[in-house]
């Protein structure tokens, strides 16, 4: 089972947690979906979020929550917090509601299985050696404290004729153990031969639970 399904939404309530937090009744909950989508997309597109591995949108009545967690918060709250000062017009524009915006960084970047899947992305980009850059970052990744860590590659690879996937492993990646936090992202890159798909696991190891009673 662990092997078929998305590594996050296996884990939900255990050890990961829902992108959005809120309720809505039938009616609203469409749109309250879409508006969710335009609020991501509007964010990933601006420069000033680059580096951003995961945004969080909380709904209180007519407010809304939007939590940036990014390995550059500098960036995004920018000169005297000009930068974050112009996303909440825009967003609040957009939505026609009050929105709240937060920071919060990243510590260990290497760990974190989007930022590893963009970092590949645009060095393939730049047409540098896949198999290269994929040894590269599962060694920083290895290094920066992870059990294990997966990546994936799919499509025209070197810009061969037929496309074909490849992936390289280290350490252990245990998809059917649900208290291993298992962190999962998906990354494309955009060549002149194609597109290739990035897939990427990271094991950050099992989650430790204190028994009740000091047992």
């Amino acid at each position: 089972m662990g092997q078929k399904v998305c590594p996050i939404g296996f884990r939900l309530v255990r050890n990961k947690k829902w992108s959005s937090v809120w309720y809505a009744n039938k009616r609203e909950y469409g749109d309250l979906l879409v508006e969710d989508f335009k609020i991501r997309q509007l964010l990933k597109k601006k420069s000033c979020c680059e580096g951003t591995s995961r945004i969080e949108i909380r709904r209180m009545s007519e407010k809304i929550e939007v939590t940036i967690h990014t390995a550059r918060p500098g960036l995004v709250i920018g000169k005297k917090g000009a930068e974050i000062e112009q996303l909440k017009k825009e967003l609040t524009k957009l939505t026609t509601k009050e929105v709240w915006i937060e920071v919060e960084e990243i510590k260990r970047p290497d760990l974190d299985a989007k930022l590893v899947s963009i970092g590949i992305s645009k060095q393939i980009v730049r047409r540098m050696a896949y198999r290269r850059v994929l040894k590269k970052a599962i060694q920083s990744t290895m290094d920066a404290g992870a059990h294990g860590v997966k990546i994936q590659i799919s499509g025209r690879l070197g810009g061969a004729e037929i496309a074909r996937s490849e992936w390289y492993k280290d350490g252990s990646i245990p998809l059917h153990t649900i208290k291993t936090e298992i962190d999962y992202a998906t990354a494309r890159a955009e060549t002149t031969y194609g597109t290739i798909g990035i897939k990427v696991w990271v094991n950050k190891g099992e989650e430790i639970l204190v028994a009740k009673g000091g047992k």
